[in-house]
């Protein structure tokens, strides 16, 4: 979606009747139901004249700018996009511009890709090179219609308030290419040679903007090679047994729908530790080897960061297709061969928060966004991680929508194997009758030589032991259920100790994307060592594994009269303050799903605690090789 278009003489004389600025504004208030904040009206009214008649005077008024161009699947928009022909190619062109009113810019401690500007002597932006040419090669990679193009897209940085060289001279220093390019007001000759050599002066750029804004949205071919071979060459991607046998039933499903012409669901369900998320990796890489157009999407921000972080580590272009349920609003229907939904169980009734755009405000269920975008969507879901409200990921769920709008019954692939905590399906069975998640009460834990429990009598106890185990080089984290609050980072940027335990205390794991101290970001705290010295809250702890498990059982669930009761008033979790949108028959349901997802982490072990001396009695009685006080 382009948020405002026209020619560059258009551009210019709105710019003469001042009215460029207003209606742009106009249309974002139309397209996204926000208001232009005041900082992008100045940059509306200060850089894209100076941008038209720089086209103008290259002769290159009949280009078509496309303003705040929004890329595809995501919340960021280009500055500007040129739409027209190449002068040598013949084919379509487009020029990504960043543009800057930067007059001085200086590297930031001597790091190339952040740079500090006047006014703002403690935050440092990225590089404006940098940005466009991620712009180039997003747009590149997802636009189907530029696929196979290697010279249909350029980009620029320009900076067309900077007039003397000298004051952004550190700005030269970071590498180059037709991707990311650098102009500054005081060379503009060479901006006008670069854009003479991009775009054809003859031609209208009208058609060209047309065919890219009417482009269906997909990874390019030449992107899943790259996903194919950074995700298969993994050895932690190797399936076994069930988990092949799913995987196979998938891509034959996937093949056949595809030679009929034809659309269907599958649905893969699994316990923690089945191999979901295993399958669901392994079939993103092996679409991605045959050309497929595959994107894999979850709900969880912790846990796509993550994938992000381990499926693209040397790839940074594979991470954009590492996506979450609600960018899917505007996708056109089956642009996708396959698209893979990894902890479906996080589905939501829709995908509209405060932040949508006022055209996505039509009710559309978040399922139907998802199924509707490929010809093969894949449901990776444990109906028992269904753990907040507004939550619907269940088969049923999925089923009922395919039979509403004519579809076949989905496949069910159901995965028996267990692969997490130690291989260990008699803990699991354990832990689902401990939580009364299926009939029959809780029972004693009678030992399973590939996996151990244990029950801590303090906190100190309960840290003492995994730090032990840390020093022997096992992983090892401490969760517990939502029943403390939860406080912002202090201005000195320090955690503030919210669990509060007697005189133990620990932090949460940090709210946000970045880290707090040495407390890695919330997406990171499962998997980066630092994430040790804060708890983990049910939301950071989903989707991960780590060998040993350390688990909190809070007020909010305790033991009395041989059975787990939940007790609202202990729960501090904001999703449940609502009485009305969730009743006590679903909060209970919620956080007896929730302890099931935090008692289910570990590989090699699990230590339990609880503050509640009748429930740490029941604890103990329930289970063998008690751990006593440090």
């Amino acid at each position: 979606m382009t948020l405002f278009r026209h020619s560059a003489l258009g551009i210019a004389d709105l710019t003469t009747d001042g009215t460029l600025a207003t209606r742009i504004a106009e249309q974002m208030k139309f397209h996204t139901g926000r208001r232009a904040a005041p900082a992008e009206l100045r940059s509306w009214e200060r850089s894209l004249p100076v941008l038209a008649q720089d086209l103008i005077d290259a002769g290159l008024g009949n280009i078509e700018v496309l303003v705040e161009h929004h890329l595809p699947l995501t919340s960021k928009r280009a500055d500007v996009v040129l739409a027209g022909r190449h002068p040598t190619t013949g084919n379509s062109s487009y020029v990504v511009i960043e543009l800057k009113q930067w007059s001085k810019a200086a590297a930031w401690q001597d790091d190339r890709e952040l740079v500090l500007i006047d006014g703002y002597p403690n935050s440092p932006r990225l590089h404006p090179v940098a940005q466009v040419r991620g712009y180039c090669d997003y747009l590149a990679d997802f636009t189907r219609s530029l696929d196979g193009q290697t010279d249909a897209v350029a980009g620029a940085a320009y900076l067309h308030n900077a007039t003397a060289e000298s004051a952004v001279h550190d700005l030269y220093e970071y590498p180059q290419d037709q991707r990311g390019r650098l102009f500054i007001g005081a060379r503009r000759s060479e901006f006008t040679d670069f854009l003479r050599d991009r775009l054809d002066p003859s031609v209208p750029g009208s058609p060209y903007a047309d065919q890219l804004i009417g482009s269906a949205v997909a990874p390019s071919k030449q992107l899943l090679a790259v996903a194919a071979d950074e995700v298969q060459r993994r050895e932690q991607f190797v399936l076994l047994a069930e988990q092949k046998l799913a995987h196979s039933m998938v891509l034959h499903e996937v093949e056949r729908i595809r030679r009929a012409d034809q659309k269907s669901i599958i649905i893969v369900t699994g316990g923690p530790g089945s191999g979901k998320s295993v399958i669901a990796l392994s079939l993103f890489g092996e679409l991605s080897r045959r050309g497929r157009t595959v994107l894999h999407a979850t709900g969880s921000r912790s846990f796509t960061q993550t994938l992000r972080k381990v499926a693209g580590a040397r790839q940074p272009r594979v991470q954009k297709m590492f996506k979450y349920f609600n960018q899917f609003m505007d996708a056109e229907a089956n642009e996708l061969d396959v698209l893979i939904l990894d902890e479906a169980h996080r589905i939501r009734e829709t995908s509209v928060d405060r932040y949508t755009p006022a055209q996505f405000r039509t009710g559309r269920p978040q399922i139907e966004e998802l199924v509707a975008a490929a010809r093969v969507p894949v449901f990776f879901l444990d109906e028992n991680q269904v753990v907040k409200p507004g939550e619907l990921g269940t088969v049923a769920d999925i089923q009922r929508y395919a039979a509403s709008v004519g579809l076949p019954p989905p496949m069910h692939i159901s995965l028996d194997g267990q692969f997490r905590c130690g291989g260990s399906e008699e803990y699991v069975q354990w832990v689902m009758h401990l939580l009364e998640l299926t009939d029959g009460g809780p029972i004693p834990w009678t030992g399973d030589p590939s996996f151990e429990v244990q029950v801590a009598d303090t906190p100190e106890a309960l840290e003492a032991t995994l730090k032990a185990k840390a020093a022997e080089g096992y992983g090892a984290r401490i969760a517990a259920g939502y029943c403390w609050p939860w406080s912002d980072p202090r201005p000195d940027k320090t955690l503030v100790s919210d669990v509060q335990i007697g005189d133990w205390s620990r932090p949460w794991n940090v709210k946000g994307d970045r880290k707090v101290g040495e407390a890695p970001p919330a997406a990171l705290w499962a998997s980066e060592p630092n994430g040790f010295g804060q708890v983990g809250c049910v939301y950071t702890a989903q989707g991960f594994e780590y060998d040993w498990s350390g688990v909190i059982l809070g007020p909010d669930l305790v033991w009395r009269n041989g059975r787990f009761t939940t007790i609202r008033d202990a729960n501090k979790d904001p999703a449940f303050r609502n009485r009305k949108t969730t009743d006590d028959p679903t909060f209970d349901r919620l956080v007896r799903n929730t302890y099931k997802v935090l008692l289910t982490r570990g590989m090699v072990g699990t230590i339990l605690y609880s503050p509640d001396p009748e429930t740490r009695d029941a604890l103990h009685q329930l289970t063998t090789g008690d751990l006593h006080s440090a």
